[in-house]
């Protein structure tokens, strides 16, 4: 046991790797897929919204996961389950039921996945020593956004590909028959196939990933439990919950855990859909190909930068003097949407550029917010704590303003909306203002 243990490489990259892959397809992929479907902003974020709620929901089951099996069961287990999910929307996209059958299996996908990062999570602490932990969460945090990468970049723009290799294949051999209405049915095919494409890879890695854990995942749990005591999880979740809210300046605490990302939470499904829409509907008109690589491939490669720079700076002089600075990383870089709403262009120089100030502005600021859910949570039952702390975050930073977003774009176009962001941006001034942060560093 103790060689395995020596040999995280094996394991914590591909691991955090078959996090972010069915994240990215619930959460990102989809949002893509629906607009080139034919969805509206309102129907997708409001749909695509309510994904999010098993990562809302999931402190209620994680004592079912510490209580049942073993997480490396779990985590094998939501691993091939997921692989053969997404397997099947592949097969559900060209049905007459698409739509309802794709939701079906993406609220599946999205409980599976909450489930597998509860296992992985609790797996990584349990799976290695302290001093190993501190030394990998770089990579897991680093294999995590590859995994991203891979999902909304390379997948966006591996289907991006082969819609232009299938329309450039059927303008060589199409002649002058009835152009338009070929062209029509020609697309909808087109873009059919290469999204079923996308997901049978999908389904493919998760299920090699499985299998690979299967053999390579160190056996670290002396106890396999059968049981599972519904009265005394009970009980631990009460006495959490009491804990919780007998925290100091619990008020306060709440309005930043739940508002603080609130402007984030409105852009997030918007800007995709902001830069993928024609000229007529007041959007970039991006294609798949040039989505992938500047909102899939720079913009979360951004985002990691922000993160590495955010958490340095905190760890070298403090979240109490950092917060500021860093609110002001997270809110103020909006305004480029603004701007690009206002003067839309081709140049994917420009818009890449302005894509990155973003989302790294978003990854400093939220290196902080992160460690503010960390200084917050020690104590008295800090794992516990801290999942109703990321369950709270993603409710009223994600999930709500994300479903709302879609409804609010529709009704006022895009250039006002990204100035209701920026309005908003107050509110995240606000609870900052407010929040009372007890800092550690000497």
């Amino acid at each position: 046991m103790s060689d395995l243990r020596t040999k995280a490489y094996s394991w914590v990259p591909s691991l955090y790797l078959g996090e972010a892959l069915p994240f990215s397809a619930v959460m990102l992929i989809s949002v893509i897929m629906f607009q080139e479907f034919g969805l509206t902003d309102g129907q997708i974020t409001v749909y695509t919204g309510w994904l999010g709620l098993p990562w809302v929901i999931k402190p209620i089951w994680s004592p079912v996961i510490d209580n049942l099996k073993t997480k490396r069961w779990w985590i094998v287990t939501m691993q091939f389950l997921m692989g053969v999910a997404l397997s099947l929307v592949a097969f559900t996209i060209p049905t007459d039921f698409w739509l309802q059958g794709i939701l079906a299996i993406f609220m599946l996908i999205a409980f599976a996945s909450a489930t597998h990062d509860i296992s992985a999570d609790g797996f990584y602490i349990i799976g290695l020593p302290d001093k190993e932990q501190e030394l990998y969460v770089g990579v897991r945090n680093t294999f995590y956004r590859i995994g991203m990468v891979i999902g909304q970049g390379g997948l966006v723009l591996l289907a991006g590909y082969l819609q232009e290799w299938a329309k450039a294949n059927h303008q060589s051999n199409g002649g002058d028959m009835d152009f338009s209405l070929f062209t029509f049915h020609f697309s909808l095919s087109a873009i059919s196939a290469s999204w079923m494409t996308v997901f049978i890879i999908l389904g493919v890695l998760m299920f090699l990933l499985a299998l690979y854990h299967a053999f390579i995942l160190p056996k670290v749990e002396t106890v396999v439990h059968d049981r599972f005591d519904f009265v005394v999880q009970l009980r631990e979740f009460w006495q959490t919950l009491k804990v919780f809210v007998t925290k100091p300046h619990l008020i306060s605490a709440l309005c930043f855990i739940l508002l603080f990302r609130l402007p984030e939470g409105l852009l997030t499904k918007i800007v995709p859909l902001f830069l993928k829409r024609g000229a007529d509907e007041g959007g970039l008109a991006m294609s798949d190909v040039d989505f992938g690589f500047i909102y899939g491939t720079l913009g979360v490669i951004g985002l990691l930068l922000g993160g590495i720079i955010g958490g340095w700076a905190v760890s070298k002089w403090g979240l109490k003097k950092c917060l500021w600075p860093l609110v002001l990383c997270i809110t103020l870089p909006d305004i480029v949407y603004v701007y690009l709403s206002y003067f839309p262009t081709d140049n994917l120089w420009l818009v890449g550029s302005c894509v990155c100030i973003e989302q790294i502005g978003y990854g400093l600021g939220f290196a902080a917010y992160t460690l503010y859910l960390v200084t917050f949570s020690r104590g008295e039952r800090s794992t516990a704590v801290f999942s109703i702390c990321t369950a709270g975050q993603y409710l009223g930073g994600v999930m709500i303003p994300g479903m709302v977003s879609g409804l609010i774009s529709e009704n006022v176009g895009y250039q006002s909306f990204f100035w209701i962001v920026m309005l908003f941006c107050l509110v995240t001034f606000a609870v900052t203002a407010f929040v009372k942060i007890e800092d550690h560093k000497d």
